[in-house]
């Protein structure tokens, strides 16, 4: 049986701990979209062409350090702009999301556009300021100097231009449930998104 967790939500807002939490808890298969898009993007700073490099995209190209960098990050956000660049990845996310033994998928449109049909949804989001606050730490803690004000532009900018992309637009599926980390630690967060799908496995 195919089961399907959709998991949208902007950058550091924590989608991407909740959705491995979440995978582990119920022993489904994850995949993070991001590094899809990131491993496109890091390809383009090698000067490859956006579309032909997510035509070419292997699973090997989703491995490796580079793709946690604030440049790919950067990259990846201009390249999931061009539907080309979407079209091109969204066969290979719908197959996964509906493989046998269940699925967690985490990314910007997986509730709206690549999987409408899940049978779950969640919506993860938190203040663009808690959000630059992780992010900071984060790179902090990696030694890249940077600063808060520095990493907060960039989440907004962020923010910005995923959510009024033309194509596929960040917002949350009109059916997903709302989870807002900003004051919520992770284990109460995963808490609280476990709850809400075993709700939803409840009405399958």
């Amino acid at each position: 049986m195919s089961f399907t967790i959709a998991i949208d939500g902007p950058a550091a807002a924590g989608k991407g701990t909740i959705s491995k939490a979440v995978a582990a808890h119920f022993g489904f298969a994850h995949l993070d979209t991001g590094l899809l898009y990131r491993a496109v993007g890091a390809k383009t700073l090698d000067g490859a062409e956006p579309v032909a490099a997510a035509l070419a995209l292997m699973p090997k190209d989703l491995d490796g350090d580079r793709l946690r960098t604030p440049q790919v990050a950067e990259a990846a956000s201009k390249v999931a702009v061009i539907p080309e660049v979407r079209a091109a990845l969204v066969d290979f996310q719908r197959a996964f999301a509906r493989r046998q033994g269940g699925a967690v998928l985490d990314g910007r449109d997986i509730g709206t556009v690549i999987c409408p049909e899940a049978e779950a949804k969640l919506f993860v989001t938190a203040s663009a300021e808690v959000r630059a606050e992780r992010r900071y730490k984060e790179l902090r803690e990696k030694g890249l100097d940077t600063s808060f004000d520095a990493v907060l532009a960039d989440v907004i900018a962020r923010d910005e231009r995923d959510m009024n992309r033309a194509e596929a637009p960040l917002k949350p599926a009109a059916d997903a449930v709302l989870i807002d980390t900003s004051a919520l630690g992770i284990e109460q967060a995963i808490a609280a998104a476990v709850q809400a799908i075993n709700a939803k496995r409840d009405q399958v």
